[in-house]
């Protein structure tokens, strides 16, 4: 494997998002001085946080999966994961209401998944679920470690026994079609393929590989951290800076200072001159190839994900009977992911996903309110020629009067729209194509065919993040830090990556 060659005593850091974080841990646990540089004001990134009236918003990713990764991070310098956070698991993870107005709790324990889905859809559907979820659990084994959470060099690093079995699994074949020799109920399918979007890819033109997506959202179990989710990047920031690690908050790196063997120091806006043995980059994978001088020699265009609108609604308490997820399907299915990922305009009939984080926390809101992030899918910058300036506001009535529709009348009571995201939001934040899920994960943008995360011909600069291996999503984005630490120091055999010996979280 590729690593920094020379020195790599100090590692600046920029960006302190989740991947940045998780890079700092690992070096700082591994012995390296680390500075972390970060325009804002808090630790983040996407994961993004607004106050507003009494109201403490999420304004990025609302679903946490995969907590084992978040050990793994705070472990990395002696830490344990329940001595900064509190994390609670959510039951049921989901609830999926139908178009037909049936509804299923989603839950990851296998016995009771199995009750609801035999009242859902029958006895032959839970049975066929059981062989999903051995499927499911076979496939996470079979590529996370080998696949997931490796650096690649080139194509070649493939070709490994771990290969031949995630092609016998058939992990190269289409996620909709293997997950439809399991269910036959193309209702309850959804649920077991809508992930797919977080992958930027419609559910019958996305490798079955993906699946694993499903594996962590539908069977490892839904977290949320009391406090909301701004608590874990708060978390592993006190965490770093315990182990030494020093923030350059509100500082943007305006220049990196290098020569023919690599960067040696960053500029930044506040004048200062910061040097480094070695250089970690979770910007933007257009905005760290600008600062290292660097143009792709990709032959293809890189593809980005769809985007989405988020509306941000706070209402009263108590007319509510939701649970923390909720996923608000539409009539159409395959049709709404031609529209906004072929024909570039918003679905007819959206599906949506709906979080009720006062559920699980109701100090996120004021006495008597409930905060609630609806998210809906839409076509990207690149691909939609959509003026949101204009058609955001009335796109996000509409989503919200569907909202209102799927949930039954008189649910949300005294509804205010509090902001409302949408794509030209997510690019004023530098994002590509206005796009929060970063890069597609077709299949030339997928293990060693996504763009690497150290470039040719520039020593000592690594990138991690939602732009490089292993891709987009909280999972990958912590993984993608180990991986950046691992280029850099060599990597650290797993079983010396220490994970705490008791539960770091609570059961409920």
């Amino acid at each position: 494997m590729r690593t920094v060659k020379g020195a790599t005593d100090h590692v600046v850091v920029v960006g302190a998002g989740l991947a940045g974080l998780a890079t700092a841990l690992h070096l700082a646990g591994r012995g390296r001085t680390v500075t972390v540089v970060e325009r804002e004001s808090v630790p983040g990134g996407r994961m993004g946080r607004l106050d507003l009236d009494g109201y403490r918003i999420d304004t990025g990713p609302t679903v946490l999966t995969m907590p084992d990764l978040i050990d793994e991070v705070f472990a990395a310098v002696g830490e344990q994961t329940r001595d900064r956070l509190e994390l609670h698991r959510i039951t049921p993870a989901y609830r999926a209401r139908f178009a037909d107005g049936r509804t299923l709790d989603v839950h990851s324990d296998e016995q009771a998944m199995v009750h609801a889905i035999t009242e859902f859809a029958g006895a032959d559907q839970a049975a066929g679920y059981r062989r999903l979820r051995e499927w499911l659990t076979r496939l996470y084994h079979a590529e996370f470690d080998s696949f997931i959470a490796s650096n690649f060099d080139s194509p070649l690093s493939l070709a490994t026994p771990s290969l031949t079995r995630l092609a016998a699994l058939g992990g190269f074949g289409g996620w909709d079609r293997k997950v439809a020799r399991f269910i036959t109920d193309p209702d309850l399918r959804r649920v077991f393929t809508f992930q797919s979007l977080y992958a930027g890819v419609a559910p019958d033109r996305a490798l079955a590989a993906y699946a694993v997506i499903a594996y962590m959202d539908t069977m490892a179990g839904v977290y949320f951290p009391r406090g909301g989710m701004r608590a874990l990047p708060d978390a592993l920031a006190t965490a770093a800076e315990t182990a030494g690690v020093r923030f350059r908050y509100g500082t943007t790196v305006t220049e990196l200072i290098r020569d023919s063997t690599g960067v040696h120091a960053v500029h930044t806006d506040t004048d200062e001159r910061i040097a480094c043995d070695a250089i970690v980059l979770t910007t933007e994978r257009h905005r760290a190839y600008q600062l290292l001088g660097h143009r792709s020699r990709r032959p293809i265009p890189v593809r980005a994900a769809p985007s989405a609108a988020i509306l941000h609604v706070a209402c009263d308490r108590g007319a509510l009977d939701i649970p923390h997820h909720s996923l608000l399907f539409g009539a159409a299915w395959e049709s709404a992911f031609r529209d906004i990922i072929q024909d570039g305009r918003v679905m007819s009939d959206p599906s949506l996903l709906l979080t009720r984080p006062t559920a699980s926390d109701p100090t996120l809101a004021p006495d008597g309110r409930e905060l609630l992030y609806i998210l809906a899918p839409v076509p990207n910058l690149e691909r939609g020629q959509i003026d949101w300036s204009s058609f955001g506001p009335a796109y996000a009535e509409r989503v919200l009067d569907i909202t209102r529709d799927r949930l039954g009348a008189g649910a949300i009571r005294g509804a205010e729209l509090l902001r409302v995201i949408t794509p030209e939001d997510w690019a004023a934040k530098d994002m590509l194509a206005g796009s929060p899920f970063a890069l597609a994960h077709t299949f030339a943008q997928t293990g060693p065919f996504r763009p690497a995360n150290m470039i040719r011909g520039i020593d000592n600069a690594v990138l991690a993040g939602g732009s490089t291996v292993p891709g987009v999503g909280i999972p990958p984005v912590l993984v993608s830090g180990r991986l950046a630490a691992d280029r850099i120091t060599g990597p650290v055999p797993a079983g010396a990556r220490s994970r705490p010996a008791t539960p770091t979280r609570s059961p409920s």
